[in-house]
């Protein structure tokens, strides 16, 4: 199979909620509280499974924290799911409207990984 995706993807170990989902159109799901795990992370997005449903094409406000001094804030926009075994479901996702100037922070974060292998 061809790979597609525009940047490396890193392995990642993050537990994050989910507390609130909109669309552009101001259409919004509150109080969703839905725990996910992080399982990878690129420049262009992450990846996540959850056992909560998430709807395709809303967005989150992600707070991602690269060791103790640098955090990302960013928009994400989930861009497809997959169903796996039992009740936990595969989501991939991008960021939207980040600058690319933050790139350093996977480099600096694929560098720490080389680092302790």
């Amino acid at each position: 199979m061809q790979e597609r995706r525009k940047a490396k993807r890193l392995p990642a170990t993050l537990s994050l909620e989910i507390s609130n989902l909109y669309k552009q159109d101001n259409v919004q799901v509150s109080n969703l509280n839905a725990p996910i795990e992080v399982t990878d992370i690129s420049k262009t997005g992450i990846g996540f499974r959850s056992e909560s449903v998430l709807p395709v094409a809303y967005y989150f406000n992600a707070n991602i924290q690269f060791g103790a001094e640098d955090t990302l804030h960013s928009v994400v926009k989930i861009i497809r799911s997959q169903p796996e075994a039992g009740n936990v479901t595969t989501y991939g996702c991008e960021f939207v409207g980040m600058a690319d100037v933050l790139s350093y922070l996977f480099d600096d974060y694929d560098q720490k990984l080389v680092e302790t292998e």
